[in-house]
């Protein structure tokens, strides 16, 4: 698991590497982005392979067909570094905000290593000169609940977006990504299928490691509180998102979608069967929200099958969403200038008819005149009113072309996706069958802005609205909570983030957290990098702050097996924990690839939908 092929030359990918260790282990290697990742093992390894692996030979090799590669260096430490231990650290969470902070806390590192060896080398000749950093390196560990990384890349990202799933590629070439130890450098180790809280304490952790972050995300939603949120119909964008990603907690969500697309009567005697002929459903869904992840959902329901399978979207999904849903409606509590969507979301929905998936989109011009109030013409003059005023200009020319369609004599496309704006959600109300009661249509009542520019709020006007509806889904945010053993004073339940002031979470510990669990659920993929650097700066500055307690609090040899990765493995050992190393995941990704899992040659992977399928793909050797 940890053996690592070490050269510094770049070369063309190849197929095999091999190399000699003191243990004459051998390893597979590989590159991904010009990057030798670590050996791939089949079996898990055992804890004694694990620390064999930690030892090297003094002149390892690599051969890659004919060329010879050598890494000369010899195992012991470096003079600045000699005597000192490595750095050990955990990041809790494989998404994009965890896989950042592996990255740049190692780079943050590696620099202040050399830095160190640079002022003791120009200071004094002396090879037994003192350095001011505390460590020879540091070696990370990500742990994920799940047995695949990437978090929301994988299992929240529309599949349709392939351009931002490849974000993928970056990530994949963090772990197993290393540097010479003997110049210091850094290792990155993945655990899946290792629940903190369930399967490891985070006081554990703590005990186990230097530094533990939290980078695990935001696994609630936030509240909406009208009648009739617990009828069957009912789902929060967050269980409808990961359903169509294929999430292996969410395959529950099919049987609710699918009685709502084709069996509305609830009699089971609909169009069950009508979803795998490629018919559109005669269903009406309603989306409770004005952001991005609203637009995609909406878009996602009225694509179907045609639209989506050249993607990831798992066959099953597909199976219950038919050739998509003939009306759906997208209902936000205020105006356009206040919505969260961003223009590229809004432009791709107007291009569905254009590009051929037979579905208009429609907006209403007096709702676009109800929101521009003197405050919201204000709000369009802010520095951060220009990508407001191109939303404007581009939602009026769609409400333009769908008052030309209404006049028009030429078919109407048959499927069509409105927005509907200032209507604030009052009750769901369901369709009165006592046996089965299930979701039937929203009341909505109209509201009107009232406030100063940027502080809006949307009030009721006493008019009313009733919006027939078969399936409702909740896009009102996505919530954080505390992992299991937090400290109550460590997380602020109403905002769902840990308490923290810079990535540092509050309190005399060693914790710290990025992403979404420290800042909210807002901002997209790219916004965890510089979220990832100020917990990284807060990071070195702990250290920094206080290096010999910190060397003392976890003070041992790197021979001793209880603390960093060999203290967790054998935690997770004695527990008998299946977790799975990053070489297992390559498997199981690879079997996703498998052609002959594939509905057509377009289509990146077909996922496995449970735990227990990634498991036996590995027992099986997949």
């Amino acid at each position: 698991m940890m053996n690592y092929c070490l050269h510094h030359f770049a070369f063309r990918p190849m197929t095999s590497l091999t190399t000699t260790f003191a243990k004459s282990k051998a390893c597979t290697a590989f590159l991904v982005n010009g990057v030798t990742m670590k050996a791939i093992h089949p079996r898990r390894p055992s804890l004694r392979s694990f620390v064999e692996s930690r030892s090297y030979s003094t002149h390892d090799s690599c051969t890659v067909g004919k060329r010879r590669l050598h890494n000369s260096a010899a195992v012991t430490d470096s003079p600045i570094t000699h005597g000192r231990r490595r750095l050990r650290a955990v990041v809790v969470g494989s998404g994009p905000s965890g896989f950042y902070t592996a990255k740049y806390l190692t780079s943050s590192v590696n620099k202040r290593i050399a830095a160190d060896r640079e002022t003791a080398t120009s200071s004094s000749s002396s090879s037994t000169s003192s350095s001011s950093w505390p460590f020879s390196g540091i070696d990370i560990d990500i742990l994920e609940r799940l047995p695949t990384p990437y978090g929301l890349v994988r299992y929240g990202v529309a599949p349709d977006h392939p351009e931002v799933k490849n974000v993928e590629n970056d990530f994949a070439a963090v772990p197993g990504n290393t540097h010479s130890r003997a110049h210091g450098g850094g290792t990155v180790s993945y655990f899946g299928n290792v629940d903190v809280g369930r399967h490891v304490s985070l006081s554990t952790l703590s005990a186990l490691y230097d530094v533990v972050v939290l980078a695990y995300g935001c696994q609630s939603d936030r509240g909406l509180t009208i009648p009739g949120l617990d009828l069957r119909g009912v789902l929060t964008a967050r269980q409808f998102v990961n359903w169509y990603n294929g999430h292996p907690e969410f395959g529950y969500v099919a049987d609710i979608v699918r009685e709502a697309l084709w069996d509305r009567d609830g009699n089971n005697a609909g169009d069950v069967d009508d979803a795998d002929n490629g018919a559109i459903s005669k269903a009406k869904a309603v989306v409770i929200g004005n952001g991005n992840v609203a637009l995609d959902c909406a878009r996602i329901l009225a694509k179907g099958r045609r639209g989506l399978k050249d993607t990831d979207v798992p066959s099953s999904v597909l199976d219950v969403l038919g050739d998509g849903v003939e009306k759906v409606v997208v209902v936000g509590r205020r105006g356009h200038v206040q919505g969260a969507f961003t223009i590229k979301e809004l432009r791709e929905l107007t291009k569905l008819q254009k590009e051929g998936y037979d579905v208009s989109f429609r907006v209403r011009q007096e709702e676009l005149d109800m929101g521009m109030t003197e405050a919201s013409l204000q709000e369009l003059q802010l520095a951060s009113g220009r990508p407001k005023m191109r939303i404007d200009a581009l939602l009026r020319e769609a409400a333009a072309t769908t008052e030309e369609e209404g006049e028009g004599d030429h078919e109407a496309p048959t499927k069509t996706i409105e927005l509907r704006l200032l209507m604030n959600p009052i009750r769901i109300e369901s369709n009165n069958n006592r046996n089965n009661p299930r979701v039937h249509h929203v009341i909505f009542e109209r509201t009107q802005l009232q406030g100063e520019p940027g502080k809006q709020l949307s009030v009721g006007t006493g008019q009313y609205e009733k919006i027939s509806a078969d399936l409702v889904i909740l896009s009102v945010g996505y919530k954080g909570s505390p992992l299991e053993g937090m400290n109550e004073n460590m997380f602020d339940s109403q905002r769902g983030i840990v308490v923290n002031n810079q990535g540092k979470v509050c309190g005399d510990n060693n914790l710290f957290v990025v992403g979404w669990i420290k800042r909210s659920p807002t901002g997209i993929i790219g916004s965890n990098i510089m979220d990832a650097k100020e917990t990284v700066a807060s990071i070195m500055k702990y250290i920094d702050s206080n290096p010999q307690n910190l060397l003392a609090l976890h003070e041992d040899s790197d021979d001793d097996l209880s603390k960093g990765s060999r203290g967790l493995i054998r935690h997770l050992e004695a527990n008998n924990v299946k977790y799975v190393t990053w070489d297992q995941f390559l498997q199981i990704d690879q079997a996703e690839r498998d052609r002959d899992r594939l509905r057509n040659d377009v289509q990146p992977r077909e996922k496995f939908l449970s735990v227990d399928e990634m498991l036996a793909c590995l027992q099986s050797t997949c």
